[in-house]
């Protein structure tokens, strides 16, 4: 609950997630001959160093950047390559400085909220305690002066960010800035120079290409027929390495995608538009190939439409998510189920354990014929600054590691592909309510609910429309339904639900068993209906709110 003497704040209303508009696979090239090779890391070495020196120049023009200057950048690139090699450069380089600018936003408001919070807890007495929406004070004279010491280093580097953007300039290292990094730190990072060097280089090639429809397989730079055959338009300095007519070399290894191969053909085989792009895992040694396209945007499922089957309320954690079935009334239904992970390791390895919970989420969501599942719309941006939270660092790395982001973005785009809607609630007080209401009624003697699983009803809740509490409070001024309904778990037309329940007579409590002996007087046809009818009780379920016959 919230303090005491401070009001909730609103909650915003659920929302149906919009289903990804783009598809990206992935395969191998196998087969690939040392020519194929040789060919491949020229001409991405190539336009490489033209992709470079096309961002330096978009950075320097910065904000004055206009429509002729990108049609002169367009130009001088055509010469020394071809023009659909330029336009995918210029492209490239535009998407990539838009990227640098909303990341320089975003660490301008990193900085702010870090400033906001040491400048609050500089002002405050030392050892002042905190509260759940604010921190407390600093704990000793020598944390808040090293605290004022860093107050004056971040609103420095808040100046030259806040400087950087207001003049356009951004700052981009092509390649990766932690691989430029790892550089200083070979030893560390158990590499040495030859290895970083390759993999250095390799992540600086440009071997991209976007598709065109109605061009022959959707693509005239970058070719993959149908069959699997490659074949790349060469630029102008390297057209002497061409195999085939037109400028064009063709590799002799051939690809085929497992994941959405047939929607891959069929778009080929139409000419649609398929974007590419080929690299090399320098680390492996291995070539790949990537197809991406866009989906023509579908229409939304509605909310009430996605309500109809109930909801499956997901609570996510740092190392596991919480899930439970609800119905159309918001009553759990079965137990909770729990999808571990394991978040440790290498990015691909956290990937593949993310990849595998939310795979198996979606298939036991399918086994119950659930047409919806809720989450929460986290965000934790001003969570994740270590200013907030003081030393509580083991608090900040759990904030930290829960993968809000990627796991949004995974489950949006499997749940289309299962035909499962998601819908999106607000995460405003969703554990501590439902450890509230619901972690006590829920449990059993041989499982207690936990409050992840607790905070999952809730999730499904919001979703479905209904409050986080099992019932609401008596009526005000008698106990009848006169001043409205008393439950919020049932709709009024419920009446198995919501009936009053049967009276139980007293024959039911005075009636012998058999053992006790036989009757010795005999039973009228009246007696024998009347007994066979007051022998039924009827038991109200405590939990689910229902009346059942015993």
């Amino acid at each position: 609950m919230a303090e005491p003497g401070r009001p909730l704040r609103s909650i915003a209303a659920p929302f149906v997630v919009v289903h990804p508009q783009g598809v990206s696979i992935r395969t191998r090239l196998k087969g690939l001959t040392p020519r194929d090779e040789e060919v491949l890391c020229r001409v991405g070495a190539h336009l490489g160093s033209l992709a470079g020196r096309d961002l330096a120049d978009r950075c320097a023009d910065g904000l004055q950047h206009t429509a002729q200057r990108w049609a002169e950048r367009k130009r001088n690139l055509t010469g020394q390559s071809s023009s659909r090699w330029a336009g995918a450069i210029t492209k490239a380089t535009h998407d990539q400085w838009a990227l640098s600018r909303r990341s320089q936003a975003a660490h301008l408001n990193t900085l702010d909220a870090a400033i906001g919070t040491i400048e609050h807890r500089l002002a405050l007495p030392l050892g002042e305690k905190g509260s759940k929406r604010a921190p407390g004070g600093y704990r000793s004279r020598s944390e808040w002066f090293a605290k004022s010491r860093r107050l004056a280093l971040l609103k420095e580097r808040r100046t030259k960010v806040a400087a950087d953007r207001a003049a356009g300039r951004v700052r981009v290292a092509r390649g990766g800035r932690r691989l430029a990094n790892t550089r200083h730190h070979l030893k560390e990072a158990d590499l040495t120079r030859e290895q970083w060097r390759a993999r250095w280089e390799a992540a600086r090639w440009f071997l991209s290409a976007d598709g065109e429809s109605g061009k022959r397989y959707g693509n005239e730079t970058i070719r993959i027929t149908p069959g699997g055959q490659i074949s790349l338009k060469l630029p102008a300095p390297l057209t002497g390495l061409a195999n085939a007519p037109h400028g064009r070399y063709v590799l002799a290894a051939r690809v085929s995608f497992a994941h959405r191969g047939q929607e891959w053909a069929d778009r080929v085989a139409a000419d649609r538009a398929t974007a590419y792009r080929l690299h090399l895992d320098a680390e492996r040694g291995r070539w790949y190939v990537d197809a991406a396209w866009q989906r023509p945007p579908v229409r939304v499922l509605s909310l009430e439409a996605a309500r109809a089957a109930g909801m499956v309320g997901v609570d996510t954690n740092a190392d596991h998510l919480a899930a439970w079935r609800l119905d159309v009334h918001g009553n759990p239904v079965g137990r909770p189920v729990r999808f571990d992970y394991d978040l440790s390791g290498t990015a691909e390895h956290r990937d593949a354990q993310l990849r595998h919970a939310l795979i198996r989420l979606l298939h036991w969501a399918r086994r119950i014929e659930a047409k919806a599942i809720a989450v929460e719309d986290l965000d934790f941006a001003d969570s994740r600054t270590r200013e907030r939270h003081g030393r509580n660092r083991r608090f900040r790395q759990l904030i930290s590691g829960i993968p809000t982001s990627r796991l949004k973005a995974r489950l949006v785009s499997m749940a289309a592909e299962c035909g499962i809607a998601v819908v999106a609630v607000d995460p405003a007080y969703t554990s501590v309510w439902g450890a509230r209401y619901w972690q006590k009624p829920t449990s059993t003697t041989e499982r207690k609910t936990t409050r992840h699983e607790a905070a999952s009803l809730v999730i499904g809740r919001r979703a479905l429309g209904h409050g986080a509490r099992r019932r609401t409070a008596p009526p005000p001024h008698h106990r009848s339904d006169g001043a409205g309904h008393r439950t919020v778990q049932a709709e009024r037309r419920d009446l198995g639900r919501e009936e009053p329940r049967h009276p139980v007579t007293e024959r039911v409590h005075d009636a012998r068993s058999p053992a006790e002996g036989k009757r010795t007087r005999g039973t009228s046809a009246s007696n024998t209906v009347r007994d066979a009818r007051s022998t039924r009780a009827w038991v109200q379920n405590p939990f689910l709110d229902t009346v059942e016959e015993r």
